[in-house]
């Protein structure tokens, strides 16, 4: 069976840091309420975390099409940041911004960077 895969052509990439203490229940949290909707219309995402001795940071990659595709679901500018409800509870200190990359080049597991069939 062949399916198509959606071009992922641009990256936005999201940083916070939460409390060690506050890890695994903000891990939950941010899924549930951050990542779980942009798996219905991101190209793919992916979550990262590094623990550290009294903090946790955590890393949202969400692949796009471009950022018109980015701009209609953030509902607004893409480049600015949209905290999640109870993220005031949970980040260190709230990120200054986030970053909005092109893919160039892309090899692995990841979104692909051209149409592709499996």
């Amino acid at each position: 069976m062949m399916s198509q895969y959606r071009a992922a052509k641009v990256a936005r990439i999201w940083r916070g840091r939460v409390r060690r203490s506050q890890a695994d229940e903000y891990e939950a949290y941010n899924y549930q309420v951050g990542v779980a909707p942009l798996k219905a219309l991101a190209v793919g995402v992916v979550t990262l975390r590094e623990d550290r001795d009294s903090y946790s940071e955590f890393v949202t990659i969400s692949y796009w099409e471009s950022v018109a595709e980015m701009q209609a679901f953030t509902g607004g500018d893409p480049t600015e940041i949209h905290h999640l409800p109870r993220d005031a509870e949970f980040l260190i200190e709230p990120p200054p911004s986030l970053q909005i990359l092109e893919i160039r080049n892309a090899h692995g597991q990841g979104p692909a960077p051209t149409g592709a069939v499996s």
